[in-house]
């Protein structure tokens, strides 16, 4: 369902090793990037352009500054950027975290003994930082290398054909998991096949050299490519790590925002899901959430449907709403250009089973709502 291409077209492919991409593939980190782009850029009376830094997605760090430092015609040198930027990401690398489905795979293949690299574009030491900051991590990876490890960094083929053969593996035995596209040309470049699950969900038209494209790292089904499946789902959902954000709620749409800053909600958040939400002066409901991504003419913008469970849509008033995502349900069947998502009835019977049950209770995620929150559902309920 999340797969724009066709699975049964790799139904003979015999993978017997993996290689993981690591920034916007495992770990949430580009929307920090561009965060500290922006600021940087703010003192020098500049602002970033969306098109260039799309561009720019997977680059290794010298020819990411080189980039910068020319696009925007600043009064510096690139390692003087590197310099000046670096200690923000040392920073911010404590608030990076591991994308939907990325904790699931790794302990999966780790459980199987399906041998499995990671291979960044960015310099080792600065992997290892952001690799020890993620429980179990460490030692589950095969090989880590970056691309300061090799002759030259993606596209260049270098780095994965150096994972191969540190793990001794046949590249074309290999399967590549990429965010990028400067990392699937790379993949592809060192005749392996590739998995894309894009960062930015405009740019899905520039994949087409991957063997799959997938909205999420939830929808890769090992079974493929010859890997063991997944044995996890419950009564067709799935409970995954949780995901809190606040929105603003209005006629059954639901528009997530930060008070500080940009959306703490993933953009490979997509599809359908359920979980836990509390609207201002309600107490906590259950909820479903089609989760998909309008395509305009110059840029992408999320698309959320957001159905309450045992309840009417019109009780609830417009307002702010806090919601922590527990289960996921499906991939899109066909969202289209208006990145709508429709909440189907079974959708909603499969949400209304899970969340009965103890591991996607209320009482299993209550502790991540704020205080404010919970406070007020203990009010509503003395009233």
């Amino acid at each position: 369902m999340g797969d724009l291409h066709s699975a049964e077209e790799h139904g003979n492919t015999q993978i017997s090793t993996v290689i993981f991409d690591l920034d916007g593939t495992l770990l949430s980190t580009e929307h920090l990037t561009k965060e500290i782009l922006k600021e940087f850029l703010a003192g020098y009376g500049k602002v970033p352009d969306k098109e260039k830094e799309k561009k720019r997605l997977g680059m290794a760090q010298k020819e990411y500054a080189i980039g910068i430092v020319s696009d925007y015609d600043l009064p510096i040198t690139p390692d003087q950027y590197v310099q000046a930027v670096m200690p923000f990401y040392h920073d911010l690398w404590l608030q990076a975290k591991a994308l939907p489905g990325a904790n699931r795979l790794i302990r999966h293949f780790h459980k199987h003994g399906v041998p499995f690299a990671l291979a960044s574009n960015s310099k080792r030491k600065n992997i290892d930082g952001k690799v020890s900051l993620q429980e179990g991590w460490t030692e589950c990876f095969s090989v880590i290398l970056g691309s300061d490890q090799v002759k030259s960094g993606k596209p260049s083929p270098d780095i994965f054909l150096e994972a191969a053969k540190q793990m001794g593996a046949d590249a074309a035995h290999c399967l590549v998991i990429e965010d990028s596209v400067i990392g699937v040309k790379a993949g592809k470049a060192a005749g392996m096949k590739v998995v894309a699950v894009p960062s930015f969900h405009s740019e899905f038209d520039q994949y087409t050299i991957a063997d799959s494209v997938l909205r999420s790292l939830l929808d890769l089904k090992p079974e493929v490519w010859g890997l063991p499946p997944f044995e996890d789902w419950v009564d067709n959902a799935l409970l995954v790590e949780p995901v809190h954000f606040r929105g603003l709620y209005k006629n059954g749409l639901l528009h997530d925002f930060a008070d500080d800053g940009p959306s703490t909600l993933p953009d490979q958040v997509f599809g359908v899901y359920c979980g836990w939400a509390k609207p201002e002066a309600y107490k906590f409901i259950k909820i479903v959430l089609g989760v998909g991504w309008g395509h305009g003419c110059c840029s992408s913008k999320r698309k959320m449907q957001a159905c309450i469970v045992d309840s009417s849509d019109e009780q609830i008033q417009p307002g702010k709403m806090e919601v922590v995502i527990v289960g996921y349900i499906r991939g899109s069947h066909d969202e289209g250009k208006s990145g709508k998502i429709e909440i189907l009835e079974e959708d909603k019977s499969i949400a209304n089973a899970a969340l009965n049950l103890s591991e996607f209770s209320l009482g299993a995620f209550k502790s991540l709502f704020s205080e404010v929150a919970i406070q007020d559902d203990c009010d509503l309920n003395v009233k």
